[in-house]
């Protein structure tokens, strides 16, 4: 292995762990935003403000981690020789991941313009499924199973 290689893996593994991290706590915003009072205009304004600040800083950290990805992904033919379905498997989570960290844009807007339906206890289970995502994917590239 070559020394860029490790880097470009370490810096890839550095952005990947905190965009998760943004993408752990962002629908924590969600919970708290459905269960406020509809007459607490100040919380509602303090907390979307913050969670807008937490999805543009996570959508920074995800470009890095995608590029630097696909450059371990193409430019280290990471994906060449047998054995390499777990690399598929990350592929297709990462693919959720994105969509994921999108679907939270969709939420904040509704959030914004009033139009949110679902409740506190959705969004708490919403908040897991980064949870699961980012364990499958750890245990995939680790582990390799197949």
């Amino acid at each position: 292995m070559t020394s860029l290689y490790l880097w470009v893996k370490a810096f890839h593994l550095v952005f990947v762990a905190s965009w998760f991290a943004g993408l752990f706590y962002l629908p924590r915003f969600f919970v708290n935003l459905a269960s406020v009072p509809s007459d607490s205009h100040a919380e509602r304004e303090r907390l979307l403000m913050m969670a807008r600040r937490l999805y543009r800083f996570s959508t920074l950290l995800m470009v890095p981690a995608l590029l630097l990805g696909l450059w371990l992904w193409l430019g280290f033919s990471v994906w060449r020789g047998a054995g390499h379905g777990w690399l598929h498997a990350k592929l297709v989570l990462v693919v959720l991941a994105v969509g994921y960290h999108h679907a939270c844009l969709t939420l904040l807007r509704k959030f914004e313009s009033l139009q949110n339906r679902r409740s506190e206890r959705w969004f708490r289970v919403f908040n897991e499924l980064t949870v699961l995502l980012f364990a499958l994917i750890v245990v995939l590239v680790v582990v390799k199973p197949f």
